[in-house]
């Protein structure tokens, strides 16, 4: 009967902590549509707003570090709850902000909200694996995507119709009643496991810099198209704003459907094929989008990149787990790390770039950093040896 009930608890904590990532990625996802809104609104150059989209990085890389040591004494449902709670009004702050040096302060806020969700929520899903004894990783992105894909969806249409102020309540208030009810479910480590302090080195095994790479690559890529999607098909495709919106809505979903299916697929033809594969699909529908006269051919090849996408990650983040000779955190964390700047930072440089050019050319090259992935594929064969789904992203 303990058992049981045993059983019964973890499963509500797997559907507590999916609905989080669910509304982790409807927040990201609702943020999209709301950059361009940004940029007229306070009336600042692209320069400016990658400088805002910087301090975003900046906010979840830092709560990201601070996340896990508060983890490592607290235990993950505890700071999900608070992160998860707080996180909800990130959006609401940045729609409320008034000029830029509040707008650089609520972004911070908002990216640090987002940051130590993530780690939070990735470190609640282990639990729920340890205590299922089954992995559940790939399909709690699955969802993430699936909120993305909500939030970018519907946020063009109602910002539209009903202006980004409303749609930021809107998006707050849906976010914080699924986290509201989720929180109460989620599960707990049997004990908190705080760590020694022991003396910090990097890792010599190069092969673990190289996967990093690939991490790094793939994660601009798709930083770059939540970040800058809508704003190239508004202004260089001359679509409008609820049509912008569905680039990201239609890149999120793609890959929601092949996070779910992301298992499945790597375990038939192993994580190397289905990287390269991965790779070269994600190129192609990168080059085509920054080629694109129209923007609905722009928006099909955004989904057809994310077909591509979904799958890479998980895959590398693996591959970085399980290096010889290091423990699976140590690789871990540089593949994580390194891949993380990619999706946080590197599209605040983007902005620079399309302030003097225009955003089609950054695509193709982008296409170009998705061929390299593509021709370093192998040195992710460690990957192979992962048990279970891959590690999260």
């Amino acid at each position: 009967m303990d058992t049981l009930k045993i059983m019964q608890t973890a499963i509500r904590g797997r559907w507590a902590v999916a609905a989080i990532f669910l509304a982790n990625g409807f927040l990201t996802g609702a943020w999209a549509p709301q950059i361009p809104v940004v940029l007229t609104r306070l009336e600042i150059s692209k320069f400016t707003l990658g400088l805002l989209i910087l301090l975003f990085g900046a906010g979840a890389v830092t709560a990201m570090t601070w996340c896990g040591h508060l983890i490592s004494r607290h235990g993950s449902r505890t700071v999900l709850r608070w992160f998860g709670l707080i996180g909800s009004f990130g959006l609401l702050v940045v729609a409320l902000a008034p000029n830029v040096p509040l707008a650089a302060i609520a972004m911070f806020i908002f990216g640090g909200s987002i940051g130590g969700m993530d780690v939070a929520m990735n470190a609640n899903a282990v639990v729920v694996e340890r205590r299922l004894s089954r992995a559940i990783m790939s399909s709690s992105h699955g969802f993430w995507s699936l909120g993305g894909f909500a939030g970018g969806a519907l946020g063009g249409f109602a910002i539209q119709n009903y202006g980004h102020l409303a749609h930021a309540m809107v998006v707050t208030a849906l976010a914080f009643a699924v986290i509201a009810v989720a929180v109460r479910y989620l599960i707990a480590e049997h004990r908190p496991q705080v760590t020694d302090h022991h003396k910090f080195a990097l890792p010599g095994n190069p092969l673990v810099y190289l996967v990093g790479l690939m991490a790094l690559l793939t994660m601009i890529s798709e930083g770059a198209v939540l970040d800058w999607a809508a704003l190239y098909l508004q202004q260089e495709l001359g679509t409008d704003l609820a049509i912008a919106g569905l680039a990201y809505a239609a890149f999120s979903g793609v890959m929601a459907v092949m996070r779910f299916a992301g298992d499945g697929v790597r375990n038939r033809f192993g994580a190397v094929t289905t990287l390269r594969v991965s790779a070269l699909v994600a190129a192609t529908g990168m080059l085509v989008a920054g080629l694109a006269p129209w923007p609905w051919l722009a928006i099909s090849a955004f989904a057809f990149c994310g077909f591509g996408i979904a799958n890479m990650v998980p895959i590398l983040f693996s591959a970085g787990g399980n290096q010889e000779g290091m423990s699976s955190g140590t690789g871990m964390s540089v593949v994580t790390t390194m891949g993380y700047s990619g999706i946080l930072v590197a599209p605040s440089a983007i902005g620079f770039i399309a302030e003097h050019s225009s955003f089609g050319p950054i695509f193709v090259a982008l296409s170009g950093l998705l061929v390299v992935v593509f021709l370093m594929a192998g040195l992710a064969h460690r990957a192979e040896f992962a048990p279970d789904a891959a590690p999260a992203e």
